[in-house]
């Protein structure tokens, strides 16, 4: 009996308990959102002040969220937006405390505030609106934690939270929803102002190479770029130098509103899976030293070349360049990684080297290899949208190039790689002649012979090529550079006192 009562009063303890917390709301702020919206309706230039970060779903009310997306469709298409041009929009909803639609929207610009605090009442609103966001979010982190399904392990979980918590850092720009067809012709003609301004007229990065720049016109934003060849061709070299390439021009000015913003060059994460982070930052060296890089290594250098070597060393120590050497991640694990840097430095361009060190999941690895690789070019892809960036991404060509007298790497080459060919927006394969015409060197007795290579090896020295082999925004062909072996370093045939090859 004593025991039944002890548990009875214990309960009514808890109860009581339970009675006296109060109950918490999602953060927000019904009084902003009015000052703000009165502001709106007696000056529709408060509405510019926060249309670049401020949208209907960040608003609390459910009524203010459509009086502010009434009046931004009517400030857009050229009109007042007042308490009497919305009238007719909100004369069929219901009265709200003792006052109808129309009378309150009257109430809201009467009690209007200065337009100069729109601004601040606007990142009010947007701050407790990204708050509640971050509430669910940590509610389904904790509710999945507790009950998980069997296909997700806490890595999976983790990556996911990331994931949400970068696109609530970005603004909501990725996965927000449908985009107006007027706001998607508005960021075309700016990207068309843009190239139109721009050195060289290009509407994406500039490669550094002017003769593909042309060709390409620039690495273009949220762009899956597949480069590929056979070893030794220069795949890594050529992502080497269009890395450092747009880094170096890396140029940032402070806009109206105080933001800093790129508008050349850009900030460059490298993913080297297969050399070490000292290995790439050596080839950098010698390709900006004109020095070979096994002589850098060696020490087998002279005092002026040392100064040089310095000298380009402490020039390059600003360029905003990240490498990041960590060996056999999966590309979940690469676009984390991703999202940390260009929330921390900001991002332009990303480079993977390459595709086949990456790894999947384990489920797609079980099931092929082709379908592993499917799967992360799928992921490269929806993480060049997500983040806004060109990815660069290597991939090695199987031996059946070799098998081939014009051993010109083509589309067909390929097709035994998953979908590379379906996902990539630009397909690039390197190509170096030269290479294959100096493993058939004849002996030196066989002097016809001798010379006849020798011809066939001065005209194809120091030449590589760039095939575009698919490209979403422009032509297909060929791109001839100069490629200097010693120093790993690409240029424009121009500059070598030859005519640039055209493409086709």
């Amino acid at each position: 009996m004593s025991s039944a009562m002890s548990t009875n009063q214990a309960n009514t303890a808890v109860l009581a308990q339970d009675n006296a917390l109060p109950f918490r709301q999602a953060p927000h702020n019904i009084e902003a959102e009015q000052a703000l919206l009165g502001a709106i309706l007696i000056n529709n230039n408060a509405f510019d002040r926060v249309s670049a970060f401020l949208a209907a779903e960040h608003f609390y009310d459910p009524l203010h969220a459509r009086i502010y997306e009434t009046a931004a469709k009517l400030i857009q298409a050229g009109k007042q937006a007042t308490p009497i041009t919305l009238k007719t929009f909100f004369e069929a909803e219901e009265p709200i405390g003792g006052l109808t639609v129309p009378q309150y929207l009257g109430r809201l610009a009467a009690n209007a505030v200065s337009v100069i605090n729109a601004h601040d009442y606007g990142r009010t609103i947007y701050d407790l609106a990204v708050r509640r966001n971050l509430i669910i979010v940590g509610e389904d982190m904790v509710n999945t934690a507790y009950d998980s399904p069997v296909d997700m392990p806490p890595e999976a979980q983790i990556e996911d939270a990331e994931q949400r918590l970068f696109e609530l850092a970005e603004k909501g720009k990725y996965g927000a929803g449908f985009m107006s067809f007027s706001t998607a012709l508005t960021d075309a003609i700016e990207m068309a102002s843009h190239a139109y301004e721009r050195d060289g007229h290009l509407s994406g990065l500039s490669t550094g190479l002017h003769d593909l720049d042309r060709t390409m016109g620039g690495l273009q934003k949220s762009d899956l770029i597949i480069l590929a060849g056979r070893p030794s061709m220069g795949k890594t070299a050529l992502a080497t130098n269009v890395a450092f390439n747009v880094a170096k021009a890396h140029r940032t000015e402070t806009d109206a509103e105080g933001n800093e913003k790129t508008v050349d060059g850009g900030v460059v994460g490298f993913f080297s899976l297969e050399m070490s982070a000292e290995q790439l930052a050596t080839r950098i060296i010698a390709e900006q030293a004109e020095i070979p890089s096994e002589r850098i290594r060696r020490g087998m250098i002279d005092e002026s070349e040392f100064r040089r070597l310095v000298e380009v060393t402490q020039q390059m120590q600003s360029i905003p360049l990240y490498i990041d050497h960590t060996g056999g991640i999966s590309v979940a694990q690469l676009a984390a990684r991703a999202r940390k840097l260009k929330r921390q430095k900001g991002l332009d361009l990303i480079v993977v080297d390459y595709v086949q060190l990456l790894a999947g999941t384990s489920k797609r690895a079980s099931d092929s290899r082709v379908q592993e690789i499917t799967e992360i070019t799928t992921g490269l892809k929806a993480l060049a949208k997500e983040l806004d960036v060109p990815i660069i991404a290597l991939s090695q060509l199987s031996r059946q190039v070799e098998q081939r007298e014009d051993k010109r790497p083509q589309l067909a080459d390929l097709r035994e790689s998953g979908s590379i060919e379906q996902d990539a927006d630009v397909v690039l394969f390197v190509f170096r002649e030269e290479y294959y015409v100096q493993r058939q060197e004849p002996s030196t007795t066989k002097v016809e012979e001798h010379q006849k290579w020798q011809d066939e090896m001065d005209q194809v020295q120091g030449i590589a090529e760039v095939i575009i082999g698919k490209q979403r925004h422009g032509p297909t062909g060929t791109v001839r550079l100069q490629f200097s072996a010693d120093v790993t370093r690409f240029s424009d045939l121009a500059r070598a006192g030859q005519e640039p090859d055209g493409w086709g």
